[in-house]
């Protein structure tokens, strides 16, 4: 890291941010420069509508952690739309942060990005999602191709439990420009690609999703279903996609039938587990990401050196090492629901509301 990164004049100490929740694309700034010299650190997330975790979940755990910290941040989401990443980005850079924490909504744009904070002196976190050949600082995020073989293993699972002789799987692939969606696929398809291989399991309709859009993601699975009516298991790549899977499969008369996977354990996914819709999901402990990330930009704001991001991940574009911090997902089935609440990750209200409280009594959650 360059020598000037800790010598930044604290000039955006006394910005002034706007009020707005941290889900709405406006900002929202977190602690106070007391009179410090305290960096302030800027925090950009993609979009709501891809996972409702962007909203719920990075953004509180972000801002929790730079409040108790004493470390000023400015936290806003792009909602999707890459002119106003860019906006963002140039307001954090000119008032004065000294660090920058993106999720790319694309490697393009988070490059260009990247580019003008490192030519500012800023240091730069890529968070949950590698910006290939972005050359960021650091790179804080889960073991995803970890995640994608556990959704591989568990459709496996969960086929294994219908008796299915040699079912037909498709595949609903997240963004093609989100580096995450490929590593996810390279996780999964290690275990399915085999199975396909020896006959166990016959290779079905395989497709992206542009965005991770959900409503996208319904109407090319309807096309897949439409095209091939003996789907009997569907690898959806996050809890979005499945859900959109599963509305087309009850249209259908075939949710319960088609074991469809997930990730993010998001309130709604935990809650067609439950049902017997979704056979599994994965837990990515959002505030551990959150948490490992705020150290990294805390570290920095403060002038120190950090020193929890001992991991490296090579960017396949650039093939440069990223120190980073790479944490360990799990695995969700009805049987361990209890877990994600237990975490404090979802609430038992939020979870078993009327139309669940059935299920959740039969889940052992009370």
């Amino acid at each position: 890291m360059r020598k000037g990164l800790f010598a930044l004049a604290a000039v955006g100490l006394l910005a002034t941010g706007s009020v707005a929740a941290c889900g709405d694309s406006k900002g929202s700034d977190s602690g106070s420069s007391g009179g410090s010299t305290t960096g302030k650190v800027g925090v950009i997330l993609p979009d709501t509508k891809s996972s409702a975790r962007w909203a719920t979940a990075d953004a509180k755990y972000l801002k929790e952690a730079f409040d108790a910290a004493g470390v000023q941040a400015d936290i806003q989401n792009a909602q999707g739309d890459k002119t106003q990443f860019q906006t963002i980005a140039d307001g954090m850079i000119s008032s004065g942060v000294k660090v920058l924490i993106i999720v790319n909504l694309d490697s393009g744009t988070g490059k260009a990005v990247l580019d003008k904070a490192k030519a500012a002196g800023i240091a730069t976190i890529d968070y949950d999602r590698l910006t290939l050949n972005g050359g960021a600082d650091y790179y804080v995020s889960f073991d995803n191709v970890k995640v994608g073989e556990l959704q591989g293993q568990g459709l496996v699972d969960c086929l294994k439990a219908k008796n299915y002789t040699k079912p037909v799987v498709a595949e609903l692939n997240g963004a093609p420009t989100d580096n995450n969606a490929t590593l996810f696929a390279q996780g999964y398809d290690s275990v399915l690609n085999p199975l396909y291989t020896d006959g166990t399991l016959t290779k079905g309709p395989n497709q992206s999703v542009p965005d991770w859009d959900n409503a996208q993601g319904g109407t090319i699975f309807e096309q897949m279903l439409t095209q091939n009516k003996n789907i009997k298991g569907v690898l959806a790549a996050n809890d979005g996609l499945g859900n959109a899977v599963i509305s087309v499969l009850k249209k259908n008369k075939l949710n319960g039938q088609v074991p469809v996977t997930g990730q993010d354990a998001t309130t709604q996914g935990l809650q067609n587990i439950l049902v017997g819709d979704q056979c599994m999901t994965v837990y990515k402990a959002i505030k551990k990401e959150a948490d490992a990330a705020s150290e990294l930009a805390i570290a920095i704001a403060k002038g120190q050196k950090p020193t929890s991001a001992t991991g490296k991940v090579t960017d396949p574009e650039s093939k440069k090492d990223v120190a980073s911090v790479l944490l360990v997902p799990q695995a969700i089935t009805k049987a361990n629901v209890k877990d994600v609440i237990a975490d404090g990750f979802v609430t038992k209200d939020e979870l078993c509301t009327a139309d669940f409280a059935k299920a959740c009594t039969d889940a052992g959650i009370s």
